[in-house]
C-alpha cells in the first residue's frame, strides 16, 4: 500500500494519487484528491466522474457458452461437480483485459479428474486473463470439458436475453458486466473563511484489476471530454455564422475545402481544452510557461520556435 501526505496547492488547479493498494488481483483500491476548487465545483466535478467511471469506461468480459453436449442450462452433467448454471456464473466472474473492438472467440478444453480455471481458458492474444486461479468447475471423473466461448469488449451491464432456439443448439448467454469499475465515492472537505471558502475533492475507486484506479480515472475524464466536444463545435459555427453575417456572403467552398476546415477546427478545439497542467512536465519548464501564459497545447503550438 502507497500513502502520500495530501498537501493543498492555492495556485493551480492540480491532482494527485495520495493512497494506492492491491488488495488482490481482482481487487485494487486508489484514492485522490483535486483542489483548490472554489465552493460548488467540488460537487459538480464529483458526480459527474463517479458516473462516468460507473458507466463510460469499457470492459470486456465473457458473453456467451456454447457446447452440445449440454441439453439445457439447469441440467447436470456426469462426472462435473458443477451443474451447468453454476458453470456459466463462474465464467461470468471471469476478470480479462483486451484491446478488442467487437467480439472475439475463445475455448476451454480440459480433461478430467482435476480443476478446470481461467488457466484452461484458450484465448486470442489481445485477450489477457487477469487471474489464472479464478475456479469454474471441477471434473470428478476422467471425461473431456470441451466449451466454445465467445469474449465481447463493451461498456455498462448487459442482461442475457435468453430465447429457446438459443439452447437448441448449445448456445447460452451470459449476463454481462463489462465495467471495470466496481465502486467510486467522492467526499468533500472545505477550508477557509468567507468568500475565501475552498474545497478538495477527494476521489475513491475500486476498480477489478483490468484498470489501475489511475487509468480508470484517465479513461474516464477522457470520455467525459469527448461527450462535451459537440457542444464546443456548436459555439464555435455559431461564432463562424455571426461572422459570416455581419461581413456578407463568402464563395462557397469545395468538399475537400470543407473537410479539411472540419478537421483543423476540430483538432484546434480539442487542443485548446488540453490543459498543460495535465501533461505532469517538470516544474522548470511548467513554470516557465505559466509565466509566459501558455495554458493549453493550442496556446503552446501558436507560438514558433524562435519566440519558444
Amino acid at each position: 500500500m502507497v500513502r502520500e501526505k495530501v498537501t493543498v496547492s492555492t495556485r493551480t488547479l492540480q491532482w494527485k494519487c495520495v493512497e494506492s493498494r492491491v488488495d488482490n488481483k481482482r481487487l485494487c483500491y486508489g484514492r485522490f484528491i483535486l483542489s483548490p476548487l472554489i465552493k460548488g465545483q467540488a460537487d459538480t466535478i464529483g458526480i459527474a466522474m463517479r458516473r462516468a467511471l460507473l458507466g463510460e469506461i469499457e470492459g470486456t468480459c465473457i458473453t456467451r457458452a456454447k457446447s452440445e453436449k449440454i441439453p439445457h442450462e439447469y441440467s447436470t452433467i456426469v462426472g462435473i461437480q458443477e451443474s451447468v448454471h453454476e458453470i456459466l456464473m463462474n465464467l461470468k466472474e471471469i476478470v480479462l483485459r483486451s484491446n478488442l473492438y467487437g467480439t472475439c472467440g475463445a475455448f476451454i478444453c480440459a480433461r478430467g479428474p482435476g480443476y478446470v480455471t481461467a488457466q484452461d481458458i484458450i484465448s486470442p492474444p489481445s485477450v489477457e486473463i487477469v487471474d489464472n486461479t479464478q475456479h469454474i468447475a471441477r471434473l470428478t471423473e476422467p471425461i473431456d470439458l470441451c466449451i466454445g466461448l465467445q469474449i465481447e469488449r463493451n461498456r455498462g451491464y448487459r442482461y442475457s436475453i435468453k430465447r429457446p432456439n438459443n439452447f437448441q443448439d448449445g448456445s447460452y448467454p451470459i449476463d454481462a458486466v463489462f465495467m471495470p469499475v466496481r465502486n467510486a465515492n467522492h467526499s468533500i472537505h472545505s477550508y477557509g473563511n468567507g468568500n475565501e471558502r475552498q474545497e478538495i475533492l477527494f476521489l475513491e475507486i475500486w476498480t477489478n484489476g483490468s484498470l489501475t484506479p489511475k487509468e480508470a480515472l484517465h479513461e474516464a475524464s477522457r470520455n467525459l471530454i469527448d461527450l462535451f466536444i459537440p457542444f464546443l463545435h456548436a459555439e464555435e459555427e455559431t461564432l463562424h455564422l455571426e461572422y459570416n453575417r455581419h461581413k456578407g456572403t463568402l464563395p462557397p467552398l469545395t468538399f475537400h475545402d470543407r473537410l479539411a476546415k472540419l478537421r483543423k477546427n476540430k483538432k484546434e478545439i480539442e487542443l485548446k481544452y488540453i490543459f498543460i497542467d495535465q501533461l505532469e512536465l517538470p516544474p522548470r519548464i511548467y513554470n516557465c510557461l505559466k509565466r509566459c501564459n501558455l495554458h493549453t497545447l493550442l496556446d503552446l503550438l501558436n507560438k514558433s520556435q524562435k519566440i519558444l
